[in-house]
């Protein structure tokens, strides 16, 4: 087995990061609405669209752990979905930067960052090497 590269653990830990987030996001919508109901505009607060939101980001978070995994053992297969993870994250967080709420403000500009640098790191040479090191012959 390979030595893992400093650089494949960081993005191990941002992506098990980042799959935190999620989850724990769903699960505080889930108890948003359990504690207090469906509130806001009836076109997107509603049963189906709550479910579906809670369900979309355990499912996204899970994915991002199982991809945390795939780092961890140096996988390639690890890439594609996480620099997908990232421009997703960037597509949703880059207009947000300019929310009303300062606490709107600081998640956006954490997750843009958090994006940014793992997009920098996944694309480093020194990842492709250790990515590709799997399939040299020993």
């Amino acid at each position: 087995m390979q030595s893992r590269s400093p650089l494949v653990s960081a993005l191990a830990v941002l992506s098990v990061i980042e799959g935190a987030f999620f989850l724990g996001y769903a699960i505080f919508d889930l108890i948003g609405v359990l504690r207090f109901g469906l509130t806001g505009p009836e076109e997107v607060s509603n049963a189906p669209a709550i479910t579906l939101q809670v369900i979309m980001f355990a499912l996204f978070g899970a994915a991002l752990i199982l991809v945390a995994r795939g780092w961890w053992r140096v996988k390639r297969w690890a890439r594609a979905p996480f620099v997908l993870a990232q421009l997703l994250v960037l597509v949703v967080a880059v207009p947000l930067t300019s929310a009303s709420g300062s606490v709107e403000r600081i998640a956006a500009s954490i997750g843009v960052l958090m994006a940014v640098v793992g997009l920098v790191f996944t694309f480093l040479p020194s990842t492709t090497r250790a990515l590709l090191a799997d399939d040299l012959p020993s």
